[in-house]
């Protein structure tokens, strides 16, 4: 699978990379046909505490799969887009069998 990670006004390091990248590799268990993730980070101009904002478009042989997250770290928005995305691919391959 092709990760490509895009920060949005900041440039992210590369520990955070990694773990977005390790997460997602995790999602192929589901799904050995995932061919790229693309992901955006974002931290959004407002007074709340949970700015951080992740989105995650899954490239399948078929429809793609689409989820973005907000939380007070990357890290947490991360494992939340990777669990709505399990589900979303446990529930692909449920209606394809």
């Amino acid at each position: 699978m092709q990760v490509q990670v895009q920060s949005i006004h900041f440039k992210a390091d590369q520990a955070l990379i990694r773990f977005i990248e390790d997460k997602l590799r995790k999602l192929t268990l589901f799904h050995p046909g995932i061919q790229t993730a693309d992901v955006y980070l974002r931290v959004d101009r407002d007074d709340e505490r949970e700015n951080k904002r992740v989105e995650v478009k899954l490239g399948l042989p078929g429809p793609d799969l689409h989820s973005g997250r907000r939380a007070r770290s990357f890290e947490e928005a991360t494992a939340d887009v990777v669990e709505a995305l399990r589900r979303q691919l446990e529930k692909a391959r449920n209606k394809a069998a």
